[in-house]
């Protein structure tokens, strides 16, 4: 399924986003078209103690969706046993982040910092490939820091270890979202791995994509904080990618039911108490740049009142458009 989605045109990817990329925010981004959509990263070690809020990010209500589960630890066993876990629940590929640079993350030795450690990222690999049928996939970064660049000698360790396809999100550690991408430093890995790989990092719209895979080589792209606010970007990007059209974002008044139906599945999903304030994010991206968007966010930052909240939302977009 993974290589069918693969070489069905020019790959587009959403990534992997704490806090971000679950099930509702997912389903939207799929139903206006993307290759595929990562979920969050979903820590083994809570897993394998059967955490229900980790449960909860592994449900994907979209039928006939690559469902693609990413997976963040240290102890290759526990990651073998979250995949076992993952494919018995339905998951058609398991994503190993090797890229997340927060603190919290990489003081375990989890994400980023197994850059640093080469045999333990091939220990995991290794560990994952052998519990499951179903492909293992890698999101890593350039390296630690910049005196430090070590993605292509563990991109080749990791094919060699089973990996199907890497994602690499091409700042170092060090950098975390600062900086410019450096897309022409992975261009070497097309003559080092056989296996397909995307780049990832400031890749903002079409222009962008394009420009991305020129310099670096790679099978495809991965848009990870570009998508926020915009679910549709991923299908605009592969849209010009392959036919060079350039697809106009959703009218005013689209954008007000998309957000709608955003924050419908996002009740439904969580709960009203909870989803309308994890949802908040989502408003404050959907109206940033917009006129008055500021007096808008203070008013929903500052009530649980649904009814209320949507009614705001509905004079704000119409106000608008």
């Amino acid at each position: 399924m993974l290589g069918k989605r693969l070489s069905a045109g020019t790959p587009v990817f959403l990534a992997p986003m704490a806090g971000i990329t679950d099930a509702p925010f997912r389903e939207i981004v799929e139903n206006f078209g993307a290759t595929a959509v990562v979920s969050e990263m979903v820590s083994s070690e809570s897993l394998v103690r059967f955490s229900q809020k980790t449960y909860k990010r592994l449900v994907d209500r979209n039928a006939g969706s690559l469902k693609i589960v990413q997976l963040v630890g240290f102890d290759p066993g526990n990651m073998a046993e979250s995949a076992i876990i993952n494919e018995s629940l339905g998951a058609d590929v398991i994503d190993i982040n090797m890229g997340c640079p927060v603190r919290k993350i990489v003081s375990n030795n989890s994400g980023a910092a197994l850059m640093s450690d080469e045999n333990l990222a091939v220990k995991i690999v290794e560990s994952v490939v052998k519990a499951v049928k179903i492909p293992v996939t890698v999101k890593m970064r350039l390296g630690r820091d910049s005196e430090h660049i070590t993605f292509a000698s563990l991109a080749k360790k990791l094919e060699e270890s089973g990996a199907q396809m890497l994602a690499i999100h091409c700042r170092t550690r060090a950098q975390m979202y600062s900086g410019n991408a450096n897309w022409s430093l992975i261009k070497e890995l097309r003559d080092i791995i056989k296996i397909p790989y995307l780049c990832n990092g400031d890749i903002k719209n079409g222009d962008d994509a394009a420009r991305a895979l020129e310099q670096s080589g790679a099978d495809g792209v991965m848009v990870g904080r570009a998508a926020l606010g915009k679910p549709w970007l991923p299908n605009q990007i592969m849209k010009f990618l392959d036919t060079k059209e350039v697809i106009p974002p959703p009218t005013g008044a689209e954008q007000f039911n998309i957000i709608m139906k955003h924050l419908d599945a996002a009740l439904d999903f969580y709960g009203e108490s909870r989803g309308i304030r994890i949802f908040r994010k989502h408003f404050c991206r959907y109206c940033s740049g917009l006129n008055g968007a500021s007096s808008f966010r203070e008013i929903i930052n500052h009530s649980d009142d649904v009814s209320f909240i949507k009614n705001c939302a509905k004079d704000f977009y119409k106000r608008l458009f």
